[in-house]
């Protein structure tokens, strides 16, 4: 029984803090997506932890994103080793979201590319620039 009474405890311990914890994503925006979707819950500290769980996700995502990016970026550098600087710049690219996506079960994919406004719409005398 003593068990019972001591995960109580942390259990309210951890609730408290979660009040006085900030998370990187505001209280107001989690509100305003969580109401989008439907859920509505006036405890903020079921907000929060939402908060949090999302926090620690998007964490994850880009960490594999960045790992993945540096396995892109070093591989031609092993070539070049004459070139290696100390200070090594690394560009995370939508390919190296997208692989760390996939492996979550997110897929994600280029948007068509259009050529003209959209005011403009496609008309035939765009089409005709494109053929010469």
């Amino acid at each position: 029984m003593e068990g019972k009474g001591e995960q109580d405890s942390l259990l309210v311990d951890f609730l408290a803090s979660i009040v006085d914890y900030l998370p990187v994503i505001p209280d107001e925006l989690a509100e305003y997506y969580l109401n989008r979707s439907g859920f509505d819950c006036p405890d903020l500290r079921v907000k929060r932890m939402i908060s949090i769980a999302t926090q620690k996700f998007i964490s994850e995502i880009v960490n594999d994103a960045f790992q993945l990016c540096k396995l892109r970026q070093t591989a031609p550098l092993k070539e070049k080793k004459d070139k290696l600087s100390k200070e090594k710049r690394y560009v995370l690219t939508t390919e190296d979201l997208a692989l760390a996506l996939k492996e979550y079960g997110a897929n994600i994919k280029r948007q068509d590319y259009y050529i003209g406004s959209a005011k403009e719409g496609t008309s035939s005398g765009s089409k005709e620039k494109l053929e010469e």
